[in-house]
């Protein structure tokens, strides 16, 4: 058995190794490193996949989140609601830009966005609403939908975890994740599930205005070349990663079908267990598994995180910490009551490997360690 890996980009690389070194290789010797034609082939096709109007290539996945909120226009103060129960970035960005995050608690089964919390959380200050689709699907998106609608505030996705993931609205309209809200955001860090070799992001909308901004924007604010019309940054996606995610977005789809096939090997050797319970996918989205992710009852959370080390299985705890208690984000104003699924989660989650290449020996390898470490 080869040693198990939290994310095998290795045996992945292998197995399209010649079409991933040609096209490096074709963006060296034509010496087009930025914005090169690889660049605008990737936001063409993407464009299509998805089925929405607009694609921005930028740097990374959090430039991407800074980027959708300029383009916005946000100003100072304005209050933006997301998930407490995330990675830093998506609160990061709204820090920096001198906005207010206000996090709010999420679903224990989904771990997505909780759509009470939101509409708890509303105030005349409330401008924008980022749900995250946290660990490959989506958030409930038409209640946000409609409550953004409701208060005229801008939604804003975070789908740095589950592209290629698909919603399906009570009428059973299909819209791919990262398509529905006012603007949308991507990371291609390399272990997504679409992932480059080094960083890389993007932004999505539907909007011809925004659209038209947030490419300003991302060009150091420029409309034409040296006419400065707003306030910019330098984010860009480099032409031999776009190149590389030339060859990988074509394999996007079988990627999250090994992905579930995975998770399905996982879900059956787990099944009724007292002490594990397993991801849960949603009624109205698909789940693409950017992350596979347990819920470890009675407290052995730490001690099996430690037991499958010791074992050579690689694992991961996301998140050990909520980001209302981070002393960057923290504020004295946050009660604890309205966070009680969050405080419990980052106690009781674990997340094993999960990535498109595994071999069967390996799986069975990994569920029989979790289900020897509740043996002894």
């Amino acid at each position: 058995m080869n040693k198990i890996q939290m994310v095998d980009l290795k045996s992945q690389y292998n197995k399209i190794k010649p079409q991933i070194d040609e096209a490096i290789l074709n963006v060296v010797e034509s010496t087009s490193f930025i914005n090169g034609p690889e660049v605008k082939e990737f936001q063409t096709s993407l464009e299509k996949y998805l089925d929405v109007k607009h694609v921005i290539p930028c740097a990374n996945g959090t430039d991407a989140l800074q980027i959708a909120m300029m383009a916005l226009d946000l100003q100072p103060g304005d209050e933006i609601i997301t998930s407490d129960f995330t990675f830093a970035a998506t609160v990061e960005v709204i820090a920096l830009l001198k906005l207010t995050p206000v996090l709010v608690d999420v679903y224990p089964d989904t771990f997505n966005i909780n759509i009470e919390a939101v509409k708890k959380a509303i105030t005349p200050k409330t401008k924008a609403i980022v749900p995250v689709h946290l660990f490959g699907q989506c958030a409930d998106m038409e209640p946000i939908l409609n409550l953004a609608k409701e208060h005229n505030l801008y939604v804003i996705e975070d789908n740095a975890q589950a592209i290629g993931a698909v919603y399906t609205f009570s009428d059973g309209t299909k819209k791919k994740a990262g398509t529905m809200g006012s603007i949308c955001t991507t990371s291609f860090f390399p272990s997504k599930n679409l992932g480059c070799y080094g960083d890389g992001g993007a932004i999505f909308t539907n909007n011809d205005v925004l659209a038209q901004k947030t490419r300003s924007i991302a060009n150091h604010g420029m409309a034409q070349r040296y006419y400065y019309d707003r306030l910019g940054v330098n984010s860009r996606l480099d032409s031999i990663q776009a190149a590389i995610l030339n060859v990988k977005l074509p394999l996007l789809n079988s990627y999250c079908d090994a992905r579930r096939k995975a998770a399905t090997y996982y879900n059956n050797a787990f099944a009724n267990h007292p002490k594990i319970i397993t991801p849960i996918t949603s009624d109205f989205s698909t789940h693409v598994f950017h992350q596979y992710t347990l819920r470890i009852i009675n407290s052995e959370r730490n001690a099996l995180h430690q037991y499958l080390l010791e074992h050579q299985i690689p694992n991961a705890i996301y998140y050990p910490v909520p980001l209302h208690s981070q002393k960057a984000y923290g504020n004295l104003h946050y009660k604890e009551d309205n966070f009680k699924t969050t405080n419990e989660l980052v106690k009781t989650v674990i997340s094993l490997p999960m990535h498109t290449e595994f071999e069967e020996e390996q799986l069975q390898y990994i569920t029989q360690t979790v289900l020897s470490f509740f043996k002894n």
